[in-house]
């Protein structure tokens, strides 16, 4: 079996790469110059499956269309669908893949859901990708560093903290981390926490973890409230978390909280740019789809990809490396088409105007 390692890649002036060294894996046959494989046409052909459309539009906006793209441009034929946030569909367009062959599988994980097809598809010789989210049975994983992720955010907390004055030891820091069922939410709260509690933070409150704006903004309210009004801090794992944090703290006037987030999403741009939010870490899709596009193609091709990292099960990781963003760097998320700065810029937040700050850090 041929040996490929996958492309370095960067982003933001070279500060997203895709990290490279070496694990094994599976493979299938190699296709012919026309796509074929050896007369064998679904072994050319990748299969998709995305979780919703519900939960976040970057699945079809823009992860559909860079893996298509990527997949299609060298010459494969791709399927993918959509589980639309149900099971049940989710297996059932799995069942109708593999009956019309597939050379490899790319899943979004949907509450479980994946692992299952997992079985099936590599009961039948299919490797599987993990794309985003952790499951077990994949034969590679690609996502984000997700415990860098989480190293970013409580260096954000820290530095927000450093901005107020406020020694850590000091800090009535909460976290208000990601759902627990989300592989993904454990590593972001690692990462978290080796950052802040090694310079000396303490959790003064945990709720249950939620990805959910709303939950998040009752949970830190009743915390907040538990704990006397008092706080320096947050660890938020994602924006959408930190949106609700954050109206929790303009209701009750409190200013100057290092608040983290995740995402790069519209409204916490826009909290950053008016002091609510301290930073954001940004994950640009399209490295993501690129590191998972070079991953479906070398096994296609029979070829056995790298990867740089392992999760805990021994699953073979391709991390791609995130980026910290605040008020200076919301720009460059703008000029990499992750954002619109007619949305970012207008209006404004408790009193204070996104044309002018847009202005002042030069979002255009």
């Amino acid at each position: 079996m041929k040996k490929s390692s996958l492309s370095t890649m960067a982003a933001l002036s070279g500060a997203a790469m895709l990290l490279l060294a070496g694990c094994a894996g599976g493979g299938s046959p190699t296709p012919t110059g026309d796509g074929d494989t050896d007369g064998d046409t679904t072994a050319s052909r990748a299969c998709v499956i995305l979780p919703d459309a519900a939960s976040s539009p970057r699945w079809e906006n823009f992860d559909r269309k860079y893996l298509q793209e990527g997949l299609e441009g060298a010459g494969f034929e791709v399927d993918i669908q959509n589980a639309q946030g149900d099971t049940s569909k989710f297996a059932t367009i799995a069942d109708q893949q593999l009956t019309q062959g597939c050379g490899v599988m790319l899943l979004v994980d949907y509450n479980g859901a994946a692992e299952g097809v997992a079985t099936k598809a590599t009961g039948q010789g299919i490797p599987v990708i993990a794309y985003d989210r952790p499951f077990a049975g994949a034969d590679y994983y690609v996502s984000f560093d997700n415990v860098e992720v989480g190293r970013l955010q409580g260096q954000t907390v820290l530095n927000g903290l450093e901005t107020a004055g406020v020694a850590p030891a000091d800090a009535q820091v909460f976290y208000m981390g990601g759902d627990p069922t989300d592989g993904n939410a454990k590593m972001f709260h690692d990462g978290a926490v080796e950052v802040m509690e090694a310079a000396g933070i303490s959790a003064v409150a945990e709720p249950t973890g939620v990805w959910d704006g709303a939950k998040s903004q009752t949970n830190f309210e009743q915390a907040l409230t538990a704990n006397d009004g008092k706080v320096d801090g947050v660890w938020a794992a994602n924006d959408t978390n930190a949106d609700g944090v954050i109206k929790v703290l303009q209701d009750k006037g409190l200013t100057g909280v290092a608040v983290s987030g995740q995402d790069a999403n519209l409204e916490g741009l826009r909290n950053i740019l008016t002091g609510w939010q301290t930073a954001t870490v940004y994950k640009p899709v399209k490295l993501e789809a690129e590191a998972a596009v070079e991953v479906a193609i070398a096994l296609l091709n029979g070829e056995t990809p790298d990867a740089d990292q392992q999760l805990e099960d021994g699953t073979p990781y391709i991390a791609v490396t995130p980026v910290l963003v605040g008020p200076a760097e919301v720009k460059d998320v703008v000029a990499a088409g992750d954002a619109s700065a007619d949305e970012v810029c207008a209006g404004e937040i408790e009193g204070v105007s996104l044309a002018d700050k847009c202005a002042e850090f030069g979002v255009q």
